[in-house]
């Protein structure tokens, strides 16, 4: 497999001023508001999983 994807913007700030971690695979360091975090794949979602969010209640 080819490199991972790398985030965009930080999630806390919004700036685009990251770096990779020293700290592992999936840690990141926004240089804007010096916070570090880690992205991590948690899988991927069943077939019986519908777009709607529980709040939406599934009613036409």
């Amino acid at each position: 497999m080819s490199e991972r994807a790398a985030p965009f913007f930080c999630p806390y700030c919004g700036d685009e001023d990251l770096r990779p971690s020293e700290e592992g695979h999936g840690a990141w360091e926004c240089r804007s508001c010096s916070r570090a975090f880690r992205l991590k794949f948690l899988g991927l979602l069943t077939e019986g999983v519908s777009g709607k969010s529980p709040s939406d209640g599934g009613e036409s």
